[in-house]
């Protein structure tokens, strides 16, 4: 029989989970937050997640890049002045790739026979063909 001067035990369960301070928590949310932020994109804008480039063959670099683009409606990922841009998606559709102006401002945008690219003629005479996949 138990004494009525014995302290009975208590049992105390400290979950790491409920013992962290509220300062902590806070930071927890706050830099979850900020990494959820820091990987959006502003609307209408695109950024180059690869780039890839083959000079294995004399006079000629083969470059292969990927874009990540939030653009707006009735936009799409294009090119505009040799960089990654969010363009009508009508230029698109109808293959009008020069349309999107995306050649530098001293070059000159042509299309290609079946449509499948464009090329960039710069006044020292190199040419730049860009083919879309």
């Amino acid at each position: 029989m138990a004494s009525p001067f014995q302290k009975k035990k208590k049992s105390v369960r400290r979950d790491a989970w409920g013992t962290m301070s509220s300062t902590i928590w806070l930071m927890l949310l706050l830099s979850g937050l900020l990494i959820l932020y820091c990987s959006q994109l502003v609307a209408g804008t695109c950024e180059i997640v690869t780039l890839d480039r083959d000079s294995t063959q004399p006079r000629r670099t083969i470059a292969r890049q990927t874009a990540r683009c939030a653009c707006r409606k009735g936009q799409i990922a294009g090119t505009t002045r040799a960089s990654p841009a969010c363009v009508d998606v009508q230029i698109v559709r109808n293959r009008q790739w020069c349309e999107m102006m995306p050649c530098l401002d001293d070059e000159g945008c042509d299309l290609l026979v079946n449509r499948t690219g464009w090329t960039c003629a710069q006044p020292s005479g190199r040419v730049k063909t860009t083919t879309v996949s």
